[in-house]
């Protein structure tokens, strides 16, 4: 599963510079840049949310 995340994570930033190289407006360039900052903070907190939670059951 881990090398599927690795390769879609790939596919997506390769799509997420095609399409910031495609756009002209320098506005909609930082709207771009905005919403990858976005994603890649959420998927940070997906992350270290599931490296916190215990394994087991609680005692």
């Amino acid at each position: 599963m881990e090398d599927e995340d690795i390769a879609l994570n790939s596919v997506l930033g390769l799509e997420l510079n095609r399409v910031f190289f495609a756009v002209r407006e320098t506005a909609n360039k930082q709207k771009i840049i905005e919403f990858a900052r976005e994603v890649l903070q959420g998927e940070r907190e997906d992350v270290a949310a599931e490296r916190v939670l215990p394994e087991g059951p609680a005692s």
